[in-house]
């Protein structure tokens, strides 16, 4: 909420479902204005109403009454709301409006040219650090990932004084990213299971014209995948598994990915192209790996799953391929591993580290892992 510049023209909200989009914006609202504030607005643009009306006849009796501030929830179910909102935007100055939607919302290249009027912003789920605020009660500041690599003391230092970070780390990766584990335990992996459902069977066919006689085949994609992760991708492999032609299966790996569903590596991101095969999958985040695996969850995979999840928010992650298992921003090298792990894969690699697990503080080059839950 911090990061957010809530003073500009037109702000939009995305991320995935369930990540809080319009907790945030009710917690805003809540925390700003009185209860019987009437120059805010907070609607969803799925509700009923809008059967009948349209955005505009609603913005216009809006403007009428002094309304100053507009929250438009779930923009992504209304059709034609670029053209409508860029219309606003142009009549209505005097009204600061804030839309969210789903994370395949294509916001800079919708319908109308919304690129010189909005400012984007990316909810993701709770980091570890998020995680520990939330559900502990434990508020420690965000550090930098050089601040980690170059001196990663103080943090371990901090993070021990309050709580056993090997035991959290563990909870984390089974049910810390999404907030909605506050409302319970017993349905938790239920409630992922239908935002991924929801994602295939309703958004894809909506905001990417996903033919829905092949919702099948990238459900069959999802578990076959969520079963072996990481994957090294054989998208050969995979289309004859699931019956499709191999760009198809690379296509809904983009799809699946911009959904944050999936994470996409590649040994070379600057030569990705649009039907380029990726080096690498993992799901998006360990809680997710929990979730749609149909056997038991290594160890090994949920720690590296975590640590791409909390590095792609603001880094460059590329697959290591042979010199350790990623390479971040061009220039760092990571291997991920348990707290026996050594040095002999990545011995040689100038600015190369070891992110371990069961590590509560650092000895040299070997951090532990749960660190990288602390870049945002």
């Amino acid at each position: 909420m911090n990061d957010v510049n809530w003073n500009s023209h037109l702000i939009a909200i995305v991320g995935a479902r369930g990540v809080g989009k319009s907790t945030i914006i009710r917690q805003f609202i809540k925390l700003n204005y009185g209860t019987y504030d009437r120059t805010v607005l907070y609607c969803s643009l799925d509700s009923v109403y809008f059967a009948t009306h349209t955005l505009l006849d609603l913005v216009e009796m809006f403007a009428l009454n002094g309304g100053q501030r507009l929250f438009l929830d779930e923009v992504h179910k209304y059709e034609g709301w670029s053209k409508e909102i860029k219309e606003i935007y142009d009549l209505y100055p005097e009204i600061k409006i804030v839309i969210s939607g789903s994370s395949l919302l294509q916001i800079l290249n919708a319908d109308a040219d919304l690129s010189r009027r909005c400012v984007r912003y990316s909810l993701r789920g709770l980091s570890f650090r998020e995680y520990l605020c939330f559900y502990k009660g434990i508020n420690i500041r965000k550090y930098s990932l050089d601040e980690i690599l170059d001196n990663p003391g103080p943090l371990c230092s901090e993070v021990n004084e309050v709580c056993f970070p090997v035991k959290s780390f563990k909870e984390y990766l089974m049910f810390g990213y999404y907030p909605f584990y506050i409302e319970g335990e017993t349905d938790y992996y239920t409630k992922i299971e239908q935002v991924v459902n929801f994602v295939i069977e309703v958004e894809l066919p909506q905001l990417r014209k996903v033919d829905v006689r092949n919702l099948r085949k990238i459900k069959a994609l999802v578990s076959i995948i969520a079963s072996e992760v990481p994957y090294e991708v054989d998208a050969s492999k995979l289309a004859r598994a699931i019956g499709a032609g191999r760009d198809t299966v690379i296509e809904y790996m983009n799809h699946l990915a911009d959904a944050e569903i999936f994470n996409l590596l590649y040994s070379d991101s600057k030569s990705v192209g649009k039907l380029t095969r990726p080096d690498k999958i993992y799901l998006e985040n360990p809680n997710l790996l929990y979730a749609l695996s149909s056997g038991g969850v290594k160890t090994g995979t949920a720690r590296e799953t975590f640590v791409v999840s909390q590095l792609k928010n603001s880094h460059l992650i590329e697959y290591g391929k042979k010199e350790g298992d990623f390479k971040v921003d061009g220039k760092h090298t990571f291997e991920v591993g348990g707290r026996d792990k050594g040095f002999a894969q990545i011995a040689g690699l100038h600015d190369s580290y070891i992110l371990a697990d069961d590590l509560e503080t650092p000895i040299g080059k070997k951090l532990p892992v749960w660190t990288v839950g602390f870049l945002y």
